[in-house]
């Protein structure tokens, strides 16, 4: 089992990164043809970088379109980040100081994490134009993050795994030194659900997270009377002629 866990994760970081890879280079290269920042846009490219900065930190578009469903998307994103903070432990010796003082804010975030999950499954199930624009893998994506949510919370709450152990397998995995690794059932389901959503990342609609920053109604500035819109392409067909 430790041989597979370390090949699975080595399998399912590669697709990760190299996918993940592919896709931005793809949003990178694919041309802007037209000047189409959502109204009322900021005009100077530091006003651009604040924009983002709301849009990403606070999700500012969503807060103004719905408020139910901003609270259940905020919330999970944001106790996501600090229960992915909190997993840097079982990745770095020494612990860094700061990893250690949000260790026990990390343990309510993943429950936070899991309601959040569950209002937006809600969502889905309850609401019905929701439903209606969903698909199979919408379910099955989110069921997937609500399997590591609750399989990591009751390995805290339940039934403890010997973290020490972990924490040996992944830093040998990194060295590429294959460890023991606890063979608990809970463990295993987590892990396996973690290395697919590594695996399946590149592909899905989780990919809104890379691809908000090539949005271009919320990366271009509004100034079309000011400075003339081309694209790469057209840019090169104008110098051409």
């Amino acid at each position: 089992m430790n041989a597979l866990f370390a090949v699975l994760f080595y399998l399912a970081t590669l697709l990760f990164v190299v996918g993940l890879l592919q896709r931005i280079r793809t949003y990178a290269v694919t041309p802007a043809p037209l000047k189409i920042p959502t109204t009322p846009a900021p005009t100077t490219s530091g006003g651009v970088v604040l924009r983002m900065a709301r849009e990403v930190v606070f999700f500012e578009s969503l807060f103004k379109a719905n408020l139910w469903i901003w609270s259940m998307g905020w919330l999970f994103h944001a106790s996501m980040a600090l229960v992915l903070v909190r997993h840097l432990r079982y990745f770095t010796e020494p612990v860094w100081g700061w990893v250690v003082f949000l260790q026990p804010f990390g343990i309510y975030a993943g429950i936070a994490m899991l309601f959040g999950l569950c209002g937006l499954w809600a969502r889905r199930l309850f609401v019905e134009r929701i439903r209606y624009i969903s698909t199979p893998s919408d379910h099955l994506m989110l069921l997937l993050l609500i399997g590591i949510a609750v399989s990591g919370l009751l390995m805290q709450f339940a039934a403890h795994t010997d973290v020490v152990a972990v924490k040996s397998f992944f830093l040998g995995w990194m060295q590429f030194s294959i460890q023991p690794l606890p063979a608990d059932t809970l463990l295993v389901l987590h892990l396996a659900a973690v290395a697919a959503l590594l695996a399946i990342f590149p592909f899905s609609k989780l990919l809104h997270a890379p691809g908000v920053f090539f949005s271009p109604s919320r990366n271009q500035t509004d100034n079309p009377r000011e400075k003339r819109h081309l694209s790469a392409w057209a840019a090169k067909l104008e110098s051409e002629k």
